[in-house]
């Protein structure tokens, strides 16, 4: 179920909720459409499935559509992915017109959506075209890029740029991450919902649970790691952290916990590198979970005494967030949006090696005082900075910021 904004209020005081309906209320009845390109798996998709029903609440008519596509264009746009993120491909011309003929497919289906609409959000790459296609618009468009395109490849950034470059105006998650355009660029990063099923509080059953389900034991250290089987999370380096520390430490054990996503067809051969790594260690557990296993994330996220995120590539990385609104300290990779997230020493530690992270995962076993205060800091900082009602406001703030873009300040 969706939480309603007076629930939010239990969490975060009035004030705050008081303040979302000050900014919604001249933006009442206004059409705000967003299109992804999957409706599970991601952070993405999960902040819009919380976003949305949000919107509506505060008099907004907002919708959601999915692209859809064959198996090329998930190819081309993986392929777009990694290369904002600054590895060196060159992408077939024939995956770049199945690229442009499925956004042209996309575009007759959502046509008269797309015209209407007084603000149209279009996330990432994959949707990107749309713009140029929509000839009839009468709204603003905003592209959001969720991903850390501080360093793309070249030549795939070239060809991508005409595309995005004529948007009213652009979403960053950092100032690192954006690029130079001809139009506004705002900076807004992403968040978590407290009362989704993936953070809410769990019931002691549930984690005892999910410990017999999955064949941990409680009374030695877990370390998990939440992200789907993607080279850039570098699961890789987390198998090697995890047997550095075992081989000179307690007998910690490791879970790999992830799934796959409609968009990314690299996720199972990923997979096979993973397993084969593990060698059927028994104290290692790979867990493919379906989409919609929130509740067992969140129970794995709070039973574990450490969580990682050690990711080489990182747009923002929501199970760090995630991980410290629990309470637990996050060894992450000193890379893009975790950054924003793990202040070194005080929320958790920034590493760049499997050696690095064993390091630090011995430090915070032996001091469990440290473990214990990070955790307390790592929760303290999410509840100011990285909840959904604060996304929310941000989201409002732009709405009347472009819908009201020849007056010098937003009257409320």
């Amino acid at each position: 179920m969706t939480a309603s904004l007076e629930q939010y209020e239990q969490i975060l005081g009035k004030d705050v909720i008081q303040r979302l309906r000050q900014l919604a209320e001249p933006l009442k009845g206004i059409n705000v459409v967003h299109i992804n390109s999957t409706r599970e798996g991601g952070g993405v998709a999960e902040i819009l499935h919380r976003l949305i029903p949000l919107k509506n609440e505060l008099g907004i008519q907002a919708s959601w559509e999915v692209m859809t596509g064959e198996d090329e264009y998930y190819q081309c746009t993986k392929s777009m992915h990694n290369a904002l993120q600054g590895d060196r491909l060159d992408i077939p011309e024939r995956l770049l017109k199945q690229y442009e003929s499925t956004n042209q497919q996309n575009y007759e289906r959502l046509r008269s959506q797309l015209e209407a609409a007084d603000v149209v959000f279009i996330h990432d790459p994959q949707p990107a075209p749309l713009l140029n296609l929509c000839t009839e618009r009468k709204g603003k468009w905003i592209w959001r890029c969720h991903i850390d395109a501080s360093h793309p490849y070249r030549l795939v950034w070239k060809y991508l740029r005409p595309f995005v470059q004529g948007y009213d105006a652009s979403i960053w998650s950092l100032p690192d991450f954006a690029q130079p355009m001809p139009h506004p660029l705002y900076i807004i990063p992403p968040s978590i919902d407290p009362l989704s099923d993936k953070n809410v509080e769990l019931e002691p059953e549930m984690m005892e649970k999910v410990c017999h389900d999955y064949n941990l034991d409680p009374n030695r250290p877990i370390l998990l790691q939440v992200s789907r089987f993607d080279r850039f999370k570098d699961p890789i380096g987390v198998i090697q952290a995890y047997r550095m520390t075992k081989a000179f430490g307690p007998p910690v054990q490791l879970v790999l916990a992830g799934g796959s996503a409609t968009d990314d067809p690299e996720g199972e051969e990923v997979l096979a590198e993973v397993r084969a790594a593990a060698q059927n260690d028994p104290d290692i557990h790979i867990l493919v979970l379906p989409p919609d296993a929130h509740r067992t994330i969140n129970a794995l996220q709070r039973v574990s005494d450490i969580v990682l995120q050690k990711s080489i590539k990182e747009g923002f990385g929501l199970t760090v967030t995630e991980a410290m609104w629990k309470g637990k300290p996050v060894i992450g990779g000193d890379a893009g949006g975790i950054r924003l997230q793990v202040i070194n020493h005080h929320t958790g530690f920034l590493v760049n090696t499997p050696q690095g992270a064993a390091l630090r995962i011995r430090y915070l076993l032996k001091q469990r005082h440290c473990l214990n205060q990070m955790g307390e800091k790592a929760r303290t900082f999410v509840r100011e900075n990285f909840l959904l009602t604060r996304h929310l406001r941000e989201y409002l703030t732009l709405m009347l910021a472009v819908t009201r873009e020849t007056k010098e300040r937003i009257e409320l």
